[in-house]
């Protein structure tokens, strides 16, 4: 199914991406001209034009037969969503925050509760086009035989240090309009061995498991959410309103939503961040409009909090220590999840924490997860108190040694702190800029390492 004239759009939106590249001096650096973000990781400041993406944000086409969708790179999941779902389908992957973007999902790493099955977004990608360095779009593919398949394989984790995807064709997979849920309290002792279980047989108990994520609340008080697709009907449970997702895992052994309130379920309070802002507070929350109660706004209020200092100089007027800001997803192979999450309660202390298991399907070279392997990722966002050595990141900087010791990896959707030699060991550097040097000859899109730990 297409969209009249989305073909048409969608070239002449390439146009202008080129047009806005040649309009760009050369020499200077090439960036995307775009507002928003999804990255939790500062930048130095820049001016002078940029790519013009604005009109890649679309779906060009829903194939509900062949079960694959056509579509542009800045298009976000919420958009996609909205265009797979009226078919019964909907991306094999779709991470949990609205906006971020299909082409960000795979240049970076997204991640859900179908990630045990389906393994990471940019693994469900067919075909792609890349706009590069050089000012060319190359349409990839897989496979040891698939035309470009250097720049296909080496873009999930580059993070636009080897181009930006302007469309991608993605296959799809058939979905009911209900998830029941069911919320399992697990000891520590048995987690690792029950996360194992449910990915090597795909169900517990019995009950087929579709999706499966967890909330670790204390590290003796984890549940892991296993959701089942169903036809049938029933009551199901809206936490866009006064309810609070997060709060009902502890609440209620089961549950009942559209397909729909369950993709976006974490959404509406960003996870438990929303707290922050008194989101969660009942009365705060009766008169916060519901078009408001949504990732994207406060994400746009922490970087606004974040450009002007509010919370260092409250806290230095009331002479609290100063904080850390400790924003991370890690994997970490789930044997080793145990010992893991109890040191990072002792060293840090953070509480909730999302854990969500993942099977690599493929060998992605910069991004090296053991293919078939199960991992666990572990997310959690927030702020420790650490004195006047927060801005030396004391807390991220022992994170890092702990993931790699314990054989994981970091997303690099945040702040990272490595020296050169060890990140290019972590995320196979020498091959990126092999491949970079092939579809970016002149160099002009910012290197990986610069982007990630030079912030530029």
């Amino acid at each position: 199914m297409t969209t009249s004239g989305a073909w048409e759009r969608h070239e002449q939106a390439v146009a202008r991406l080129r047009a806005s590249y040649a309009a760009i001096p050369s020499g200077a650096p090439v960036r995307l001209a775009k507002q928003t973000s999804n990255l939790f990781r500062p930048r130095t400041a820049t001016t002078g034009p940029g790519l013009d993406v604005s009109g890649l944000t679309g779906v060009i086409e829903v194939d509900p037969v062949g079960r694959t969708a056509q579509v542009q790179g800045m298009c976000t999941y919420e958009d996609l969503v909205d265009a797979t779902l009226p078919h019964g389908l909907m991306p094999y992957v779709v991470p949990q925050l609205r906006t971020i973007t299909l082409g960000g999902a795979v240049t970076g790493l997204g991640i859900e509760s179908t990630s045990f099955r389906n393994g990471l977004p940019h693994e469900s990608v067919l075909e792609m086009d890349v706009f590069t360095g050089a000012g060319e779009v190359v349409t990839t593919r897989p496979g040891p035989d698939g035309q470009h398949s250097t720049l296909f394989d080496a873009f999930p984790n580059s993070y636009g240090s080897l181009g930006y995807a302007t469309r991608l064709e993605i296959s799809l997979e058939q979905v009911p309009s209900y998830v029941a849920l069911r919320h399992v309290r697990v000891e520590p002792e048995l987690l690792a061995r029950t996360i194992e279980g449910i990915v090597a047989t795909g169900e517990l108990d019995g009950v087929r498991v579709d999706g499966l994520d967890g909330t670790a609340f204390a590290l003796d008080e984890v549940y892991l959410t296993l959701a089942t697709w169903q036809d049938e009907p029933g009551p199901t449970s809206d936490y866009t309103g006064q309810d609070i997702y997060y709060r009902s895992i502890r609440q209620r052994a089961t549950d009942l939503l559209t397909t729909y309130d369950y993709l976006w379920r974490w959404d509406t309070d960003w996870f438990w961040c929303s707290g922050a802002f008194g989101a969660q507070h009942p009365v705060a929350r009766r008169v916060w409009p519901r078009r408001w109660r949504r990732s994207d706004v406060y994400h746009r209020m922490v970087a606004f909090e974040r450009r002007h200092g509010i919370v260092d100089r409250l806290d230095r007027r009331a002479g609290r220590p100063q904080r850390e800001r400790v924003i991370q997803d890690v994997e970490v192979p789930v044997e080793r999840l145990t010992e893991f999450l109890a040191w990072f309660d002792e060293a840090v202390g953070m509480r909730p924490v999302w854990l969500c298991p993942l099977v690599a399907q493929h060998d992605w070279p910069t991004y090296p997860l053991e293919r078939g392997a199960t991992y666990v990722n572990v997310g959690f966002w927030g702020t420790v108190p650490v004195g006047d050595d927060a801005p030396e990141a004391p807390l991220n900087r022992a994170i890092e040694a702990k993931v790699h010791e314990l054989g994981g990896h970091k997303s690099l959707y945040s702040e990272a702190f490595y020296d050169r030699g060890t990140f290019d060991r972590l995320y196979a550097g020498e091959h990126l800029a092999a491949v970079k040097s092939t579809y970016d000859p002149d160099d002009r899109l910012t290197s990986l390492y610069d982007k990630v730990v030079r912030r530029r």
